[in-house]
Formats: structure tokens, sequence, C-alpha cells
């Protein structure tokens, strides 16, 4: 029997269940249907069509190598998948689940398009450690806490051990129509991208390449080293996850392999490791159980919140000229990389949504199209976290301050001096705030503030008693429109 294999989000072919599947049924032909109006109010933004492009052409080139090949369409994945499937004398379609709200709404309605055609679709297997409408509560609801949640995902059966890619994938008889990957023109139009191409190579290869070289040695450091910026002591994998190059079985089983023999130590990383991996599956959860959260705060008290609108401010977050080196730091290694350090994510995050006090949907809209790894799930979490308005949320008056965060995890200011080079030459002591150093020491590194790097766009103190007065304006609204007890 012929199955069409709907690639999406699990652009490989170690570790696919839906692919040995339809392998072990006869000839596959694999798809991927361009269709960024099925995303809904999220399509995929500009870094992640970058990472998209050459991660479709690395799966062709893995296909190749056992005897298949990768159809490229462009339009709605009903009537694309009709159409091979009717050219190809296939009588299924297969595909891996998503949990994304609008993801799963295409889903369906491809599902219903094609039970109407005379074809079932099948899900089989997906891009989690743990279905997120499995994992209940003891009263049966989902959690909004991600300490109970985890412990709810560790009562359960180990995740299974990966399983490998077929040796070689039965092709069919006769290959459908497709179009060239240059013609869904994922790529910039203006060259803005040598940053993400001197920092990543798309694909399954590369991505099972960085996860053994975590796994070999770092992951074991992973507790220790993983909120420094200046050390390589997270696993980069966030983007081959979300494209799914690497499955998060095999990143899971790779890190509990790698600690066998290693002692308590190593083990404790590669621990926090896997409940990062967890955490990925959280906002999934939340997500899929709470749809409404990709645009609106869980916590719906944050409706009323007295966010502020200054485009000049905002535009000098986007690109690094806040006047804060941490910051700045974090802003210029995303907008050149594509990625930014976790720690200095809630950093940034923290700034935009408590210092400048603006509507975290901003920063949300701005790293979905600058991330490689936007993931709806964690980015939405991500960011109701600092502005503590989602599930498991820091609470909104624990506000970073950017100085000694940056004096806490980049103490010597490796980290700043690579990604805000005009501070280059500041003595240490006096990078992290530099315009508290004496006029000489800055005269002597050759800064000039105003000049050369900007004054800070907001007073730390006084953005922190005005963030404090706001939320103590919604919660007095709150008390009011409840009433007394």
């Amino acid at each position: 029997m012929t199955t069409v294999l709907w690639y999406r989000q699990d652009l490989r072919v170690s570790d696919h269940d839906a692919l040995l599947d339809a392998c072990g049924r006869g000839p596959v032909v694999p798809v991927f249907v361009w269709h960024p109006e099925g995303e809904g109010r999220w399509p995929l933004g500009g870094a992640q069509r970058w990472w998209l492009d050459r991660s479709l052409r690395a799966l062709d080139a893995q296909l190749r190598e056992r005897g298949s090949r990768l159809v490229v369409r462009a339009g709605d994945p009903a009537a694309e998948l009709a159409q091979v499937a009717a050219a190809s004398g296939a009588r299924r379609v297969v595909c891996s689940r998503r949990y994304e709200p609008d993801a799963m709404r295409e889903e369906e309605r491809v599902a219903d398009a094609l039970e109407a055609q005379g074809l079932g679709l099948e899900r089989i297997g997906s891009t989690l450690l743990f279905d997120p409408f499995e994992i209940r509560s003891g009263s049966g609801t989902p959690y909004k806490v991600f300490t109970p949640f985890w412990k709810a995902c560790m009562a359960r059966p180990e995740p299974d051990r990966p399983r490998p890619a077929p040796a070689a994938i039965p092709a069919p008889a006769a290959w459908p129509t497709c179009v060239s990957v240059d013609a869904l023109r994922l790529n910039p139009t203006i060259a803005w991208d040598a940053g993400l191409r001197a920092t990543w190579t798309p694909g399954e290869v590369a991505g099972r390449k960085r996860m053994a070289a975590f796994v070999a040695g770092p992951v074991g450091q992973y507790s220790e080293h993983r909120d420094i910026p200046a050390v390589a002591g997270t696993s980069r994998l966030a983007a081959h996850l979300h494209f799914g190059e690497v499955s998060p079985r095999e990143a899971w089983h790779a890190a509990g392999d790698a600690a066998r023999g290693r002692g308590a130590a190593f083990a404790g990383g590669v621990q926090k490791f896997r409940a990062e991996l967890g955490w990925r599956d959280f906002g999934a959860h939340v997500l899929a159980n709470f749809p409404r959260t990709s645009d609106d705060p869980l916590r719906t008290e944050y409706r009323r919140f007295p966010w502020r609108t200054d485009a000049a401010q905002l535009r000098a977050w986007q690109r690094g000229r806040t006047g804060y080196p941490f910051v700045d730091a974090g802003m210029r290694e995303l907008w050149h990389t594509g990625t930014m350090h976790n720690r200095v994510r809630m950093v940034v995050a923290s700034f935009l949504t408590k210092h400048l006090r603006m509507d975290w949907m901003h920063g949300a809209r701005w790293f979905w199209d600058t991330l490689v790894d936007a993931d709806l799930g964690s980015n939405t979490l991500g960011w109701q976290w600092a502005g503590g308005c989602g599930a498991d949320a820091a609470p909104y008056f624990r506000i970073f301050n950017p100085v000694t965060q940056g004096e806490k995890f980049d103490a010597e200011g490796q980290y700043i001096r690579r990604w805000v080079p005009e501070l280059a030459k500041v003595p240490p002591k006096h990078l992290h705030a530099p315009w508290e150093a004496p006029p000489l020491a800055l005269s002597m590194s050759g800064v000039t503030l105003g000049e050369d790097y900007p004054w800070p766009i907001v007073d730390h103190a006084k953005a922190r008693e005005e963030a404090l007065a706001a939320l103590s304006s919604i919660s007095a609204k709150a008390g009011r429109a409840e009433g007394p007890d």
C-alpha cells in the first residue's frame, strides 16, 4: 500500500514513527506543503524561514540517500495531499502530530477534506516527549505550574528509545510533480543573514553532530554553565528540535546514555538538561490546553495592565541601544545569530516588560521574527513568564536589575565585549554601568557616551518604582471588581 507522508515540523528520517510505519506498508511519498496561512496569526518569521529553506534541502538529501526524495508543493494541504495521493496511487496519508492551536485546526480540516475523498489522515508520533492532553492533575485539569507538571511526567513511563532511520525507503511507481525549494522564496530578498550563515548549519546531520558534541561532555556541567553566556555551556539544540531535525526522544536518551558511569555530578547536569526538554513540553502543554494564550495573557487581570507605547524606546531595545550593556549584548547577539543565551533572554524580556513597561506581545513578536528556534509554545510561555501574566510566571514585582545581572553572570565582561565592541576597552569594573564610570576612565578607553554608546534610556530605580505602581493599579482594580468578601 502506498502512503503519503506529510512532513511538517518533523524534518528528519531518524526516530520518525510515521515514516517507519509507512515504510512497513509499502511505497512512501514524502511531501512538504508550504502553506503559511495554516499557521494563523503566527506564520514563520524571517529567521525561521531562512532555517526552513536549508532544512528542506537537507531532508531531501537524507531521503535521496535512501532511494526516495522530498516532494515539495505549495498551497492548501488538503488539495495538495489529495493530488499527490491520486498521482502516486496512495490510499492513505500519515503525519506527526502538532499541538499549536492553528496547526491542530489545520490538521482537523485536512483530515475532514481527505476523508471526503476516501483518504484517511493518520497521526503517528509527535514533536514532544509527552502528549499535552494526557498529562493532568489529580483533579483532571491541565497544569499551570511547571514543577507539578514535570513531576506528573516523571511518574509516567520513560519516553521510548529512539528508533533508527530506515536503510531504504520504498519509492512509488511514479513520482508526482513538485516545485523546487527555491520556488517557495523562503530566503531574504535583502542579504541580512550573514550572521545566520556563519553560525548555523540546519538539517538532521548537523543537529545530530551538535547533540553528540553536547552529550560528550558539556551536558555534565550544564547545571553550572547554563547561566554563563560567555561559556559554551548550553546545547544549542532548540532550532533542531523545533524543526524536528532531532527528536526529543533522541536528545533525552543521548543525554541519559552519556551519564552512565560518569558520577553524580554529571548525572545532575543530565537531569537539568532533561528538565529543560520538559520546559519545552510544558510550553506546548499550556498552549494546547489554553489556546488563546498565544495572543492573550493566561492571567486575565493583565488585560487591564497600563502598558506603555514608545516607538523610539522599542526600537532602541530591538537594536541593542538601551544603554544597558548586558541587555544590548543580548539583543545584538539575537540580531546577528538568530539566537540568544537563555539567561540573557530573561533579562532582556524583563527589561522590556518592566523597565520599559511595554506589552509582552511586542517582545514575543520580535523574538518570533528573529529567532531561528522560535517555538510558539516556548515563546509564549517565556514572554508571559517574564511579564508576570502567564503560567508559572515570575511575579511581576520580580524585576531583574540589568546591571547586577551582568555583574553576576558576565563578571569579566567577555560576553559584553563580544557583542558591544565599542565598550571593549572599558575596564571590567565600569563595563556594566559605564555611565557611572569616572570621565577619565571612559576617555582613556576611547568611549564617549552619547556618541559611541548611548546613555541609558531609562533609570533602573525610577522604572522599578513605576512598574510596581502599575502592578498596584491592576491589583486595586481587581479588588474593586471583586467587591467585599
